[in-house]
């Protein structure tokens, strides 16, 4: 059994949440503001986290800001704000994903379960035999799910994980950014450039020595993303 953290300082839409997660399986915790949030995390073992952006004490954004200094789990952000620039904020502070208030409960738990194959896949070492990629100083092993650079741990979300083992698996080749969204999310590309955007420059933030000017993932301009083929170690 899953267990999910629902915050919001709405219990009634808490509740709500609560109804459509239990019929599912999973087991919800349920917290009404980001400290209360945090709190919860290190008391309770996780699995994935809905939160709310507007919250009194401590807001959405910036309680994901503090959880990602210390936890990998899924988290998708809820809020009324619709807006590009809005999600891009989400993203950027380090959500897997951003529902839009209201929200189909069918396409809510949709995501849910998207996150969680995303997350158990990348916490799982059942795999037989050794598939490690390596191009230059760059070492993804999918079968320990662990990444490197020059021998240092990288440490990378699902979501970012699986971006990576996507162009790693392929030097060299150009992913568009629908191609890479379709390949990663498992569902159709609609409007999906910001957000594969971001989660790329999370990507070049970790393994990059310099992400302004990277080494591993480049940018093809008008078409995608590739991860060099050729890359010599430092």
């Amino acid at each position: 059994m899953y267990n999910i953290l629902v915050c919001d300082d709405d219990k009634e839409i808490v509740e709500a949440i609560d109804i459509y997660l239990t019929k599912e399986g999973y087991k919800v915790i349920k917290a009404y503001d980001g400290i209360e949030a945090i709190e919860k995390l290190k008391s309770e073992d996780i699995h994935l986290l809905l939160i709310d952006v507007m919250m009194p004490r401590l807001d959405g954004i910036r309680a994901t800001l503090k959880i990602r200094e210390e936890s990998c789990i899924p988290i998708i952000i809820l809020s009324a704000k619709s807006e590009d620039s809005d999600k891009v904020i989400g993203l950027d502070v380090g959500a897997d994903d951003y529902v839009t208030k209201p929200f189909n409960p069918l396409e809510l738990i949709a995501r849910v379960k998207s996150q969680l194959r995303r997350y158990t896949k990348l916490g799982s070492m059942t795999q037989q035999g050794e598939k490690v990629y390596t191009v230059g100083g760059l070492e993804v092993n999918d079968e320990t799910k662990q990444v490197t650079v020059d021998g240092e741990s990288v440490k990378l979300t699902p979501v970012e994980y699986n971006i990576l083992l996507l162009l790693v698996k392929n030097p060299g080749r150009v992913y568009t950014i629908e191609q890479i969204y379709e390949n990663v999310w498992n569902e159709e590309a609609v409007a999906a450039d910001n957000t594969v955007a971001v989660h790329i420059r999370h990507i070049r933030e970790k393994i990059e020595i310099n992400p302004k000017e990277p080494r591993y993932l480049k940018v093809v301009w008008g078409i995608g993303y590739k991860l060099e083929k050729n890359v010599g170690r430092i």
